[in-house]
């Protein structure tokens, strides 16, 4: 028999979204938030050349500066104040993560509840200042550096650039964490999400101008497209996926009465550790082509410029070793997100136990070992998601623009968002329900 919840989700249609106008507010509050981001992405970064920027920008867009420009929503490109985005507060709160399993005050901190929590998102935010400071700092020397791309270099401007980059991401955390309370919520996913998504209207004209041009024909556009959306249904349906453990737990007495022992489920996701794999990979990968651009092809050594030239998109070797970072990080962020032993020693002191299994250290092991064989499939789905679109671009030449990252992000951002659009619709169903047996029940009394 379906839940209360799930009768309510199915009833869900556009004459309840209609009625919903907290949730209408929440949504036109996010797309506010959204276009002052996106306006924020054009705004330059005071003393520098935009012109000598962008074409330097050219030579660089196939490394990490590319991957960081898709996720800023081009501000790289144009050297916007939102150049860093977002991704200082990411690389905090992953760093943050990992520390909670080995620093045993922030553990504690963790299993304290809200105020733990609440403490926990404040060394973050120290984390990104300092994070964003670094880097910001590292982008004006950077910039001082190149040829004719800062008008006026010296102490003004570096700290004008770190003050101006350094508190586009500050904004940008902060506008963050308003869409997730007064908006639908996923605030830094949907700031990462509008960025991608900006790209597309532009991607999708150059592919189809390429058809009309003769440079793609159109059965290889085709295919694209059908691959493309082969691959979104793979996401949708393996980020959807889930093991469930079936959790029971043993009968109770209240006074006189005997109730029946309850049952439940643990769900372990297919891929726990998301896409953080795909990003950490990615990044790691393109850093030597990076590094080497900006230095002088003239002065690298051989065996450099045979790496650099072994590592570009496309190579075997690039290949190789992106399929087994992703593998590796995969394990390692879902062994850090996910603690078996904390799981099972939560279920025993609820009384929950898996069946047959004892509870305490077998049902750690009994997890640990479910999500080391789910966490297997994961990690080759996204190997496979990954891959597929550098595969089609080094056989084909295709320049092709939503690469296995940003198609999971986009994916897997939309899956949220729909979620958390269907929880606002189903809480104000209930509370609908709730005034009207109010309503009944004071009419009764009358």
């Amino acid at each position: 028999m379906a839940s209360a919840a799930e009768q309510l989700a199915s009833n869900l249609n556009f004459r309840t979204f209609a009625k919903a106008e907290d949730l209408k507010k929440r949504l036109w509050f996010t797309l506010g938030a959204l276009l002052v981001y996106r306006l924020g992405t054009y705004i330059p970064l005071p003393g520098l050349n935009p012109d000598a920027f962008a074409q330097a920008f050219q030579g660089q867009s196939g490394g990490i500066l590319g991957l960081f420009n898709m996720f800023s929503g081009g501000a790289v490109s144009r050297m916007a104040i939102f150049a860093l985005g977002i991704m200082p507060y990411i690389s905090a709160s992953i760093i943050v993560q990992l520390m909670t399993s080995v620093v045993p005050s922030l553990e504690q901190l963790k299993k304290e509840g809200e105020q733990g929590r609440k403490i926990i998102n404040q060394y973050t935010r120290y984390g990104t200042v300092l994070l964003g400071l670094l880097q910001a700092y590292g982008i004006a020397v950077g910039l001082e550096s190149g040829n004719g791309l800062v008008n006026d270099p010296g102490w003004f401007f570096r700290i004008s650039t770190v003050i101006s980059l350094l508190g586009g991401t500050m904004f940008l955390m902060w506008l963050g964490e308003q869409i997730t309370s007064r908006g639908i919520g996923n605030g830094i996913s949907l700031i990462i999400f509008a960025g991608i998504v900006a790209h597309l209207p532009t991607a999708l004209a150059g592919t189809l101008e390429l058809g009309r041009t003769g440079a793609l024909s159109t059965p290889l556009i085709l295919g694209i497209i059908i691959m493309v959306v082969g691959v979104i249904a793979l996401i949708v349906f393996v980020e959807r996926a889930q093991r469930r453990l079936l959790i029971q737990y043993p009968k109770r007495q209240v006074g006189n009465r005997m109730f029946q022992g309850d049952t439940s489920h643990l769900p372990l996701k297919l891929n726990t550790a998301g896409v953080i794999p795909a990003i950490f990979a990615s990044s790691l990968l393109l850093l030597p082509a990076t590094l080497a651009g900006f230095a002088d092809s003239a002065t690298l050594p051989g065996w450099a410029t045979t790496i650099v030239g072994s590592l570009a998109h496309g190579q075997p070797l690039y290949m190789v070793l992106y399929a087994a970072m992703i593998a590796f990080f995969a394990f390692f962020y879902t062994a850090i997100v996910f603690n078996p032993k904390d799981t099972a020693d939560n279920l025993k002191k609820h009384g929950g136990f898996i069946l047959g299994i004892r509870p305490g250290e077998r049902t750690a092991e009994y997890i640990d070992y479910v999500l080391t064989r789910i966490t297997v499939v994961g990690a080759l789905y996204l190997i496979f998601v990954c891959i597929l679109p550098e595969f089609v671009i080094a056989q084909t030449g295709v320049p092709f623009y939503l690469g296995g990252t940003s198609l999971l992000i986009v994916v897997s951002v939309t899956l949220d968002t729909v979620a958390q659009i269907q929880g606002h619709l189903i809480a104000q169903q209930y509370e609908g329900l709730i005034k009207k047996s109010k309503l009944r029940g004071g009419k009764r009394g009358r």
